[in-house]
């Protein structure tokens, strides 16, 4: 097969895609996705540690996580259309180059300027290597196992995604800060030097050109967009400057990407082609992955918050509470894969949405300020089975009939409307908890009032006012805001304290749960949007025409029209 080539959609030629062992491609592959994206999480558990280090301010913390994100969302899609033009290989070795070098500059950071810049540069490098891991896997395996690669590629993803808190919370306890990045330099050398020795590079005969005007518009469209989600709570969605406010900045985010889609209409080679959504399934699988990811993200935040803040658990424990959903993604997602390739997505996906909605209700559910770890055990079990029957499927169904030579473009596509789902599910269930939030501390308050004495109630409920915003600081131990008068007897005060935890903790549990009704209510409406993939005979039932070996004509996946390549980019003569 190493002589052969794939035939793109255009009649041109990607070569050497299938001449090494696709299977040892896919643990390079899962090894550099799994570094870049759980560095989307890891890095919350070090933050504490990192500013009386650094000398940082919150703002200049909240930055080493921002920086990382919005780079990294703003510039998925220009590098995914750069893999198809420099090789989707190439990019994954200089994305994790320049991630591993980021990451060394992290730990070796001495004030909060050094570290945000090398995070910048750490986004980069994720956004390079990124798309070009599905792209690779669409082109490299062949149908009949390219379901279950993508499934265990995604499940990696989730993986990383679900499991940063607790190797976060593993590392700062017994090492520091400093090594959530330093442990990212031998993985990615490492990463590097397999890649030459088993990842294939396929090679286009025809250069493609790159579409600079369209790059500037998606990057600035993009940040735009995410920044002002990421960042609206901070400034309440209101002004930034005296003349800027978030949702102008969102405005015009959303303007620029519309301008950016109507030139890629009229531009000759598009950075994101336009007819890749002619085929409803990938629409749709698009359109459901960023539901997913808003749901995810939001569900995380909650469930983090809650499990260390109002039960108390340390970083590790809350990540050890959360082990059956992790195991259950892992081991599902791979199946899931493997059949959504064979069958088609359409049950598969939509069951997995259900679940998926199923373990976050029980979530908020069972929630209550006594749980213990076991008490999530079912809960989460069943959204990890939800999960792994999700994620797989999705991008399955997605990269099932991308042309090879368009493969990057899809890969950045997906990826881009993944961290745009996240961004947009982290801040629409982060402000549905605040609002929840700011109402059950005052009522919880005004009850709790009665057991003070008459002159301290008025300014026990008033110390809440602002407390939501301030909220996740009341720790146990902590007032969180709520400033106790001078001079009371030591049973007052000690009454002051344990009502302060008592409303907060109360409120919050009371808040999470229509918090966390947004991430369900919306995976259950977009269950049955998933039956409208299109059906698919089973891979094992496609006939064929004769290989053109025998010589009786050139043989052909029944799906692929008329001139179309084979969809796994298979090589022919």
């Amino acid at each position: 097969m190493s002589g052969r080539a794939a035939i793109t959609a255009k009649g041109k030629r990607v070569r050497g895609a299938r001449h090494k062992n696709p299977w040892a491609a896919l643990v390079v592959l899962c090894l550099g996705s799994f570094m870049i994206l759980l560095d989307t999480t890891i890095v919350n558990n070090a933050l504490p540690s990192m500013v009386p280090s650094l000398g940082a301010s919150v703002d200049q913390m909240l930055w080493v996580l921002d920086a990382y994100l919005l780079v990294f969302a703003a510039l998925l899609i220009p590098a995914g259309r750069l893999g198809d033009v420099m090789g989707q290989r190439n990019l994954f070795v200089v994305g994790p180059a320049l991630f591993t070098v980021a990451s060394a500059a992290c730990g070796l950071a001495q004030d909060p300027g050094q570290i945000i810049a090398a995070r910048v540069a750490q986004g980069m490098g994720a956004a390079m290597l990124s798309p070009q891991t599905l792209a690779l896997i669409s082109i490299i395996f062949p149908p009949q196992s390219r379901g279950a690669a993508l499934g265990i590629a995604m499940g990696m993803i989730g993986l990383a995604a679900v499991s940063g808190p607790t190797l976060g919370g593993l590392i700062v306890t017994h090492l520091s800060w400093r090594w959530v990045f330093y442990v990212n330099v031998p993985v990615g050398v490492v990463a590097i030097l397999l890649s030459f020795l088993f990842v294939p590079e396929p090679r286009a005969s025809k250069a493609h050109g790159l579409d600079p005007f369209g790059i500037v518009l998606a990057t600035v469209a993009l940040f735009a967009i995410v920044f002002g989600l990421i960042e609206g709570q901070r400034y309440g969605w209101g002004e930034i400057f005296s003349f800027i406010t978030i949702p102008e900045v969102i405005g015009a985010g959303v303007i620029l990407l519309a301008g950016f889609l109507a030139w890629e209409i009229f531009y000759p080679e598009p950075l994101v082609p336009l007819s890749l959504f002619s085929n409803r399934s990938f629409s749709v699988t698009i359109s459901l992955g960023a539901l997913t990811w808003f749901a995810l993200y939001g569900f995380l935040f909650i469930l983090i918050i809650y499990l260390q803040v109002v039960l108390g658990m340390s970083a590790l424990r809350s990540g050890l509470t959360a082990l059956p959903m992790t195991l259950a993604l892992t081991l599902i997602a791979p199946f899931s894969g493997l059949l959504a390739g064979r069958f088609g997505a359409r049950y598969i996906l939509s069951s997995g949405l259900a679940l998926f909605a199923a373990g976050i209700g029980a979530v908020a559910t069972v929630a209550s300020r006594d749980s213990g770890s076991l008490t999530f055990t079912l809960p989460l079990l069943v959204a990890g089975l939800g999960m792994g029957a999700t994620f797989a499927p999705l991008t399955t169904e997605a990269m099932q009939e991308v042309p090879p030579a368009l493969a990057g473009a899809a890969s950045g596509i997906l990826n881009s409307t993944r961290q745009l789902g996240s961004a947009i599910g982290a801040a629409v269930i982060g402000a549905v908890l605040q609002n929840r939030l700011t109402a059950e501390l005052h009522e919880r308050a005004v009850a709790a009032s009665t057991r003070l004495p008459a002159q301290l109630r008025q300014g026990f409920v008033d110390g809440f006012s602002g407390a939501a915003r301030r909220g996740l600081e009341v720790g146990r131990g902590q007032s969180g805001g709520v400033h106790l008068p001078q001079s009371l007897p030591p049973q007052t005060t000690h009454l002051l304290q344990c009502l302060i935890h008592d409303v907060f903790e109360s409120a919050f549990v009371g808040a999470m749960r229509p918090a966390l009704a947004v991430a369900a209510v919306a995976l259950i409406l977009g269950a049955p949007t998933g039956l409208l993939i299109a059906r698919q005979a089973p891979q094992d039932a496609l006939p064929e025409e004769r290989h053109p070996d025998s010589g009786e004509g050139e043989r052909r996946h029944l799906l692929a029209p008329e001139g179309a390549p084979h969809p796994s980019g298979e090589e022919a003569p």
